[in-house]
């Protein structure tokens, strides 16, 4: 049923689909209890940011390697590489209690703490994804798939972070006893079997995922790796124009994330732990059926359009949630923004594999993502003091205003920057 259900997708595709399902799945639950497992085991404050910074640190580097050189050196050998890296930081998080060797297995480790897949892997796939298609007009649906997936799939591995608990009082029942500290290391060695796991799944990748030669390709000879190029002038000045727009976008973004959030609702209206996991599920389930709704979009009005007409939404309506006078309708101004400010998720990976020669899709999927990882590890650091020096709820203003200015340059910028399914429908 699976496989006639995306008929459209090669083989390939719906590999880096489960690929995508299984490693998110083990970001879930790790991006809960990485923070938690350093402080039980003695390390300060200092300390534990310090590893956690390390985590984004190894998205920067590891995206940046990926993209130049991923097309050039094979990109199934770069997946499994960093499959295998993902496998032995989890071990090594098992084993060792040892900073040094977790400050290690943090930088390999491709370990995520945001919630969300921002890292070298995403970059590499969402090159890959377009050659898997048999029908060009899927680009946009693909992306959905795929970033519906890996929500879903991430939300089930959040769920997972109650496990240690649950182990711990059901195997008193038969006498034996497991610390939290044991019982959270389980979950480490599961993050290494998964990384075992995505191993496997990439080792079946066909090298139809490289990098192709056309004229190779029409004579339905045996693909071959052809020589990667850099980003032509039009190409650069593309990427550039985005990655700029983009950094601006995540940095504001960076006011809102869901810690942030979280800590908001806490304190103006006292939300216990209970309401705020009901909260963030429920968003999570809205933010991941928006991605379907998305490409349906796109497809009837363009990749643009979708992304900015859904955004300033979004945006305004979390400047309301800061001015909102009670809990319920601050849950339910914020639902209604997340129900709509992921929608730009897909569209935007889908615009820009688009705009791009196919050998170029790699780089730019890369410099866009590292000018996003990088601004956003910049702002919430400043979200303290908007608390403090101007009000609780600053953060809401000053991030929506920014995503809106971002809103408008990019329509200005781009709207006439159309990807060749919309030119065609243009003629």
């Amino acid at each position: 049923m699976a496989l006639l259900l995306f008929d459209w997708l090669t083989r390939d595709g719906r590999l880096l689909l489960a690929a995508k399902m299984v490693r998110t799945f083990a970001y879930g639950f790790l991006s809960v209890i990485l923070a938690i497992y350093l402080k039980l085991i003695g390390f300060d404050e200092v300390l534990i940011g310090l590893i956690l910074t390390t985590t984004l640190l190894n998205s920067v580097v590891f995206t940046l390697v990926a993209s130049f050189y991923a097309d050039k050196i094979g990109r199934r050998k770069f997946l499994l590489l960093y499959a295998a890296l993902m496998s032995v930081s989890g071990f090594i998080f098992a084993v060792s209690e040892n900073y040094i060797a977790l400050i290690i297995a943090a930088f390999i480790g491709t370990i995520n703490i945001t919630g969300a897949e921002t890292g070298a892997f995403l970059t590499i796939e969402q090159a890959i994804l377009p050659q898997t298609l048999k029908k060009l007009r899927k680009r946009n649906t693909v992306f959905a798939i795929y970033n519906m997936a890996g929500t879903f799939a991430m939300a089930a591995g959040v769920l997972l972070s109650g496990l240690p608990a649950v182990l711990q009082q059901e195997l008193q029942h038969f006498g034996i006893v497991l610390n939290q500290i044991g019982s959270i290391k389980l979950l480490f060695v599961l993050y290494g079997v998964l990384g075992i796991v995505l191993i496997g799944i990439y080792l079946l990748l066909s090298q139809k995922i490289e990098i192709q030669d056309n004229q190779e390709k029409q004579n339905d000879e045996p693909p071959q790796l052809t020589k990667v190029s850099s980003l032509t002038p039009e190409s650069r000045n593309i990427v550039m124009r985005l990655s700029g727009l983009f950094a601006v976008d995540s940095f504001a973004g960076g006011f809102v994330i869901q810690s942030i959030v979280s800590f908001w609702f806490f304190t103006r209206f006292g939300a216990d732990l209970a309401t705020l996991s009901y909260i963030f599920s429920i968003s999570g389930v809205l933010t991941a059926f928006s991605f379907m709704a998305a490409a349906k979009i796109a497809d009837k009005i363009g990749l643009i359009k979708t992304m900015v007409f859904t955004h300033i939404p979004a945006n305004v309506l979390i400047i309301a949630v800061a001015f909102a006078p009670t809990l319920p309708i601050a849950i339910v101004l914020y639902l209604l923004r997340m129900a709509l400010s992921q929608m730009d998720v897909p569209t935007r990976q889908s615009y820009i594999v688009a705009v791009v020669r196919e050998d170029e899709r790699t780089i730019a999927a890369g410099v866009t993502n590292i000018s996003r990882n990088v601004t956003q590890a910049i702002s919430p650091s400043l979200t303290g003091v908007l608390i403090q020096s101007i009000s609780l709820s600053a953060p809401f203003v000053i991030g929506g205003a920014l995503k809106v200015a971002y809103d408008v340059a990019l329509f200005l910028n781009f709207r006439n920057v159309k990807p060749p399914e919309e030119k065609e429908e243009q003629q």
